[in-house]
């Protein structure tokens, strides 16, 4: 499928959002790119899943204790995702190129692959949401209808309710499956990955042998078969569900778009920005909390219209697009709580249930 283009206008809606966010970043006389709150984030992050680690690996706990540093070391690798890989792979995390890369590395270290990030998430997700057959996030077949083109199965009927074990395969999916996948192919999807450079082929099998040896080969000589297996799971399903229910309540909920091409020119029927304010919603703006284990993915408008954009800023850009879209009478979805969201995906994937 060909990469539909997107329409062009005379007074763009993007324009006068970058103009109104460039001038809030002059007056207040601020980078655009991470601070010391989230230079402090990455630190406690990463400290505290080294620590989980450490003890679980080295010092062994009673198995209650275990099970539950192995649910805390998933938390932390999915906010290690979403806080320090997600704005290092977007150059929004320093201002320093170098520092970008070694942030987004993360990824690599904990058992996916940045260079297969950057393609499907930066280049694709990013360009075309929630374009069926382009956007490599809408793809969970068969075992979940996302959007009313994708095929129908049986299975479907009852997605509302399995979704969230479907959800805990992400991790492992990822890891062990779809970036081998992607690499093999040299496909993301139906769209071609960019030529891999030697030091890429290089990184890529150096970091996963690196993973199978932190997180596989010394957990299982330290504790044993059984016990790594155990946790092992519990740490890679929750990892994968926190991930995946993040995402989802992003992009697919029942006020979101999911547009077609106009043929037979293969065009979007809006300009990019206005496409994107109609795939993407926000939830639980005001919890603070939410906003710093989530890296501000909550704020997905504002990512998706300004990605390079660190995280760190979003909540004070949300008031400026906000107010653009008022002002040019264009929805602005956002769920006031967590729980409305999650609601309202598992009513979408219950009205997909049907045929």
């Amino acid at each position: 499928m060909a990469a539909p283009k997107f329409a062009l206008q005379r007074s763009s809606f993007h324009a006068e959002l970058k103009k109104r966010i460039n001038q809030y970043f002059q007056e207040e006389g601020i980078a655009t790119t991470g601070n010391y709150k989230l230079f402090s984030k990455a630190l406690i992050l990463w400290s505290s899943l080294v620590l989980v680690y450490v003890h679980l690996v080295f010092f062994t706990p009673v198995a209650w204790l275990a099970l539950a540093e192995c649910l805390l070391l998933g938390g932390l690798t999915a906010s290690i995702g979403f806080n320090v890989m997600h704005d290092g792979s977007h150059g929004s995390f320093s201002k320093l190129k170098k520092v970008n890369q070694l942030a987004g590395l993360s990824i690599n270290v904990l058992g996916a692959n940045v260079f297969m990030w950057n393609t499907k998430h930066n280049v694709i997700h990013h360009a075309y949401t929630n374009i069926d057959g382009i956007d490599d996030d809408l793809d969970a077949r068969p075992l979940l209808r996302l959007c009313q083109s994708q095929k129908y199965y049986r299975i479907h009927r009852y997605q509302h309710l399995y979704f969230w074990a479907a959800y805990a395969l992400l991790f492992f999916f990822w890891a062990f499956f779809s970036d081998y996948q992607k690499y093999f192919t040299r496909k993301v999807g139906a769209m071609p990955l960019k030529k891999m450079t030697p030091a890429t082929h290089l990184s890529f099998w150096f970091f996963k042998a690196l993973h199978a040896g932190l997180f596989i080969a010394l957990p299982v000589y330290m504790v044993g078969w059984l016990p790594w297996l155990i946790g092992f799971l519990v740490y890679g399903l929750f990892t994968g569900f926190v991930m995946s229910i993040v995402f989802q309540l992003a992009h697919t909920v029942e006020a979101t778009h999911f547009p077609v091409a106009l043929q037979p020119a293969n065009t979007m029927e809006d300009e990019w920005a206005i496409h994107q304010l109609k795939t993407t919603a926000n939830f639980a703006p005001n919890n603070r909390l939410v906003t710093w284990l989530a890296g501000g993915l909550n704020f997905q408008i504002e990512h998706h219209l300004f990605p390079k954009i660190s995280h760190v800023h979003y909540p004070a850009l949300s008031k400026i697009i906000k107010q653009a879209c008022a002002d040019y009478g264009i929805t602005y979805h956002e769920f006031p709580k967590m729980r409305l969201a999650v609601a309202s995906h598992v009513a979408h994937l219950k009205h997909l249930s049907r045929v």
